[in-house]
């Protein structure tokens, strides 16, 4: 290489490396993609949300319009379908189980999840490998392989037809996948923020309070929100569990709601919309938190 070639390299690299330089790489147009990877995306957004749509633009529609054009626009709106779901009492005594079953198990599992994580991650005991990795097999087992067993133990137990015997077993299939987010979480606190608060008085349980709970909040926010949103739109061990319609959630209102009104179409789709509607709003709402918790799992 000659002299002046490597000065012209030298020089280009310095630029490079400059403030101005990254700037200039900063202030250039980023290359789109490929084409077909955009169209890709495209697809399956509209496969995502074309449903849904469909779900909530039908309870704007009478029943002839959705047998004349069944992909058409409302034409006229017509809002008398929603007005009816919610002065109805059936709706709103449904809705109320849902929030009190998602509530229940969402605090359940946190708390839980979160005292067994913490064990855990920051003690060393025997068997805890062998503790950790029956959580990580309980990922393996969804709730429909053990709804009969389970039916079994919640009935001799006596808690059919009751809000309860939903509850305990939503927490019970809910703590493995905390333990999965929530052991790397409690791993990756230095061990001098543990010495640190041991110096100054603190016990054990005063660390767990004051700096385990707050250093890992993102994990528990996002196990929080997985567990809601499950928990909301659980529809197998409702069916098992709950007899009477009193204590139905919207997922069994919805099918309730659907054989009992089964010709009216237009009615039907509003009810099924507003049953959907409070876990796709908080879905949108934390899906933030939701990644970056899970982002945070991975990195620790």
């Amino acid at each position: 290489m000659s002299a002046t070639s490597a000065n012209s390299w030298l020089s280009s690299a310095g630029e490079s490396d400059s403030p101005s330089g990254r700037r200039k790489k900063r202030d250039r147009p980023q290359k789109w993609g490929s084409p077909f990877t955009y169209f890709v995306a495209l697809l399956f957004i509209g496969v995502c949300i074309a449903p849904v749509l469909y779900i909530v633009l039908g309870g704007f529609r009478t029943n002839s319009q959705i047998t004349t054009s069944p992909a058409g626009l409302p034409s006229p709106w017509v809002f008398s379908n929603y007005a009816d779901v919610l002065t109805s009492t059936t709706f709103w005594g449904e809705f109320a189980n849902s929030v009190i079953v998602a509530l229940g198990s969402t605090l359940g599992i946190v708390v839980l999840g979160l005292m067994v994580s913490f064990v855990l991650a920051r003690y060393d005991f025997r068997l805890k490998g062998a503790m950790y990795s029956l959580f990580a097999a309980g990922l393996m087992f969804p709730l429909v392989i053990a709804i009969t067993p389970l039916y079994i133990v919640i009935k001799d137990l006596g808690l059919t037809d009751s809000l309860f015997g939903v509850i305990v077993p939503q927490i019970a299939f809910g703590l493995p996948t905390t333990v999965i987010i929530l052991v790397p979480f409690l791993r990756a606190i230095p061990n001098e923020i543990e010495e640190a608060a041991a110096i100054d008085g603190a016990s054990r349980l005063g660390f767990f309070w004051r700096m385990v709970i707050p250093l890992s909040l993102p994990g528990v926010v996002t196990v929080g929100i997985l567990a809601f949103i499950g928990s909301w739109n659980n529809y197998v061990l409702p069916l098992y569990i709950l007899n009477s319609q009193a204590n139905y959630t919207l997922p069994l209102g919805v099918q309730a709601f659907s054989s009992q009104y089964s010709t009216d179409t237009a009615k039907v789709l509003a009810f099924t919309s507003l049953a959907m509607l409070p876990a796709l709003i908080f879905f949108t709402i934390f899906e933030k938190k939701i990644v970056g918790g899970l982002t945070g799992a991975v990195k620790g």
